[in-house]
């Protein structure tokens, strides 16, 4: 999978998820088997770029590379002065959000709203390419809602702009995250343009990301929700697409370490307020399916320290490694 320069080390990428792929997240991903991660969407408005939540969104420090920065916004003035701000800030590859379908973003005719305005999709990704020397990419939906999908002239308008790659989610705006995702559209775009496609949703499995590859033709996967708390659903599908043979889940013991150490991180890159809150998620997935664990939720979100919360996660994973203990106590 090649974007501009950079050959990815495989083609499985990790999908930009707004308050959850921070570099702790991405970084992580990465370590278990994701060839590229995007980081969280950054407004084109340049009154937040100081603000600490725009620089943090940013932040690609140590980070293995390609670093992808991705871009939101309606204006392609300002959708271009954010993707030069964001190259002369370190980013390597500039991805444009058109498949957000969250309300505040479409509601200012960003995201996935600008699929129902061609001639502004044009101008955002023309503007974008222009004012950057670095590969820019796109993520986009099937359409604005199930007659209107229009994602093959969107393709073919982004990729005579000159964008390298081109992400796909598999349903419309109007669909949100309800029902299936659907492969046909995403299909029927690969026939129709020559860049890289990388197909997006409901990639859950290693038997699922097989038959996407193969259904779609695809050059490339992308993985989103299925990661919150399952990180090492990378290594899982590249052992699948690679041998047919399915890796064995991991133990408690490393699901715990994992977990601790991505903790850590987080306490590192945000602090321990912050830190401690961002962290709440990430544990409940982790936990999720084990034994107690809504119990261990409950009792975890109301912590307020580092050293609380990382004691009772390591005293949760611990009883699941030695339940005789748990019993005994």
């Amino acid at each position: 999978m090649q974007i501009g320069p950079y050959t990815l080390s495989n083609n499985l990428i990790l999908a930009p998820m707004a308050g959850v792929t921070d570099r702790p997240f991405r970084q992580l991903c990465k370590n278990l088997g994701a060839g590229m991660a995007i980081s969280e969407m950054v407004s084109s408005n340049s009154l937040l770029w100081g603000s600490e939540k725009t620089k943090r969104r940013a932040n690609h420090d140590g980070e293995i590379e390609p670093k992808s920065v991705q871009i939101a916004g309606a204006d392609p003035q300002m959708m271009a002065e954010a993707a030069k701000h964001n190259a002369d800030q370190g980013a390597q590859i500039i991805d444009i959000n058109m498949g957000c379908p969250a309300k505040k973003i479409c509601n200012v005719m960003a995201g996935s709203a600008l699929l129902q305005n061609e001639k502004l999709v044009d101008e955002i990704v023309s503007a974008v390419v222009k004012a950057v020397d670095i590969p820019v990419t796109l993520k986009i939906r099937t359409g604005w809602d199930k007659e209107n999908r229009n994602a093959v002239r969107i393709a073919q308008i982004a990729e005579q702009a000159g964008v390298q790659a081109l992400a796909m989610h598999g349903r419309t705006r109007s669909c949100q995250y309800r029902g299936d995702a659907e492969y046909d559209t995403i299909a029927e775009v690969k026939q129709n343009i020559h860049i890289p496609l990388i197909a997006n949703g409901d990639i859950t499995t290693p038997e699922k990301a097989k038959f996407v590859l193969e259904y779609t033709d695809a050059d490339a996967l992308m993985i989103g929700r299925a990661a919150q708390g399952r990180p090492w659903i990378f290594r899982e599908i590249l052992h699948y697409l690679a041998t047919g043979e399915h890796l064995a889940e991991p133990k408690p013991g490393e699901i715990r370490d994992i977990l601790i150490g991505h903790l850590n991180n987080l306490y590192d890159f945000y602090g321990e307020f912050t830190g401690v809150r961002v962290a709440r998620k990430h544990i409940s997935w982790y936990s999720k399916g084990q034994r107690h664990g809504a119990a261990f939720r409950d009792a975890v979100n109301r912590v307020e320290t580092i050293e609380q919360q990382l004691e009772m996660t390591n005293k949760f994973f611990n009883n699941l490694i030695n339940p005789r203990e748990e019993l005994a106590a």
